[in-house]
Parts: structure tokens; sequence; C-alpha cells
């Protein structure tokens, strides 16, 4: 038997779904056929489109990144809420007209009358404030999911789960699939948290009492002008201790951090706002819109109007 694991990164992936509080939101069922292919525009701040491929294959498209295949079992989520496509990938179209009505608590969406080749449940998850916002400003632009390794038996179960929850429409179906749906989506965070070291990182300092304290607060007000003075305040620890407590969790110095942090923020409010470059370099801790630009070329080789570019190709 697997030995149950102990360490400080455990403890904070047990903490993990309340401090992000994340409420998944299950919109369509969908049944496809032959050429097609289904629009979806970019989500408000906060949420986060999914896709679950229940059976067949689909592939699915994100302006300015490459186009990428998912099949049975495999799970998409866009943490940044960015427009994209999911279709057959043969480019033919959009193939015959697709009905929407009205299944128990989801719509359901077909272009066929009988059994599909492909079905894939829609839908967006919202992640709230604080710590919540925080995250996905920090995650990659798409995470994927396969139903593979050891967690496969896992990922098919909850997924035929959810399935046959909204297939059947029964009473309390919508409670019980958007429960299991928040377990599995919480199972794509961590497997992507575990692997990828901005992710490893912030597990560490969540797991730590005077990070975790801090990051909240830093969460809150990134616009605060703080110091490291004001920030060993905010952990109720000495200037020394939180220094050496970020440099071993996230190999950085707090002030370091912070401007990582920032930057992150306005990347995210950037691909899923139209907010005035000026306002956004406020809200992050930038004094003038200048200040904020030369910083965000620095960090990401682009301006902070190319990049808003880039994310929303069709603002």
């Amino acid at each position: 038997m697997q030995a149950i694991p102990t360490d400080a990164t455990a403890d904070a992936l047990t903490g993990l779904a309340p401090m992000l509080r994340v409420r998944p939101e299950l919109q369509d069922l969908c049944w496809f056929s032959g050429p097609w292919r289904s629009e979806h525009p970019a989500e408000p701040a906060g949420f986060a489109p999914f896709h679950i491929v229940t059976q067949g294959a689909c592939r699915i498209r994100v302006a300015s990144l490459p186009p990428l295949d998912l099949g049975a079992g495999d799970v998409v989520l866009l943490p940044q809420g960015e427009a994209h496509a999911i279709g057959d990938g043969s480019g033919a179209g959009h193939g015959p007209p697709v009905r929407v009505r009205a299944h128990g608590s989801v719509r359901f969406k077909s272009n066929v009358a009988a059994e599909p080749e492909t079905e894939v449940i829609c839908g967006r998850l919202h992640f709230g404030a604080g710590i919540g916002g925080l995250v996905p400003a920090l995650l990659p632009r798409m995470i994927v999911m396969r139903t593979e390794g050891e967690t496969a038996l896992r990922i098919r179960a909850l997924i035929l789960a959810i399935r046959d929850e909204l297939g059947q429409a029964r009473v309390g179906a919508a409670a019980i699939a958007a429960d299991l749906a928040s377990a599995l989506l919480m199972m794509a965070l961590r497997a992507h948290l575990e692997t990828d070291r901005a992710g490893s990182s912030l597990l560490r300092l969540l797991s730590e009492a005077a990070t975790a304290r801090l990051l909240r607060s830093l969460a809150l007000d990134p616009a605060r002008a703080w110091t490291l003075d004001a920030m060993a305040e905010e952990a109720h620890v000495s200037r020394a201790t939180l220094v050496r407590a970020f440099r071993r969790a996230a190999g950085l110095a707090p002030l370091t951090f912070l401007t990582d942090l920032r930057l992150a923020l306005a990347q995210h409010r950037l691909a899923t706002s139209d907010a005035p470059l000026g306002r956004i370099a406020a809200e992050v801790g930038y004094e003038s819109e200048s200040a904020f630009s030369r910083a965000f070329l620095r960090r990401f080789g682009l301006r902070p109007g190319e990049a808003r570019r880039v994310a929303r190709p069709a603002a």
C-alpha cells in the first residue's frame, strides 16, 4: 500500500480547496459528430472555462497557442478565461446546425439525432477573492489533465459519475455533479501545482503560517507600499526569519516575490479586462504607467499593450 503523505506540501494541499474557494459551474452537455466547431467567448475576470471530454476526441484552439488534441478522459482548464474554440480538428467549418435545449440544470447542445462521435461537458470555474484570486494569475494559460498514471481510475470514475448525473437529470443532480466536478478540477490544479516550479513554490508558501498570512495580505492589497519591515510585521516574524522562509519556499527574497506577483496580477488583468493601463498599473502598485511598462517589458519581453493584444486578439 502506498504511504500516506505527511509533509508540508500535503498539508498545504489539504487546505488549498477552501483557500481557493473554487466553485464549478456546469453549463453544457454537448453531442457532436462530423465537422463541428464551438466558439467560446472570453470569460469575466475570476472565471476559468473548462472542458471534460467524456467520449471521442476534439481539438482546442487558443490565440497564439498551438492547437491541442484532446481525447476521452481528458480535462482542460483555461485559468486566464481566454476566448477559444473546440472542434473536430478537420477545419471543415461548423457542419450541421447545433440545436440547443434545456436538460435539467444544463444546456444540451447537439448537431446529431443519434449517438455522437464526441461528447464534451463544458463549464467554468469561479475563483474567489484573496488567495483564490491570486492563483489564476500564477497559473499558465492552459492546464491539461490526461487520464493516465496512478490517478487514471479515479479520474475516469469521477468523469463517468459527472456524466451520469447530468445525463439522468435527477433531483439534486446539479449539486452532486458540481461537487464531483470540484473534486476533478482540484485534482487537475493539484497535479499542476505539484509539478510546476511556480506552483510548488506557492504550495510551500501556503504551508507555513507566516508566509501564508503575508500572501493573503499581498493578494488583497498588492498596491500597498510594501517594505520588508511591513511584510515582516504582517507575517508576525522578524525580517531575517521572513527572508529565510521565502528563500526556502520560493528561492526568492520577499520583495522580489512581490514584484513577480504584481506583474503576474497585471498580466492576468490585461488578459481578462478592458481596464486602462494606468489603472492596472496603480492597482498592482506602480506609481506611473511608464514604470509599470518598463517592468513588464523586462519580465515578459512585451509591453503591456502588446501583451493584451496577444491575449485578446479580438478585443
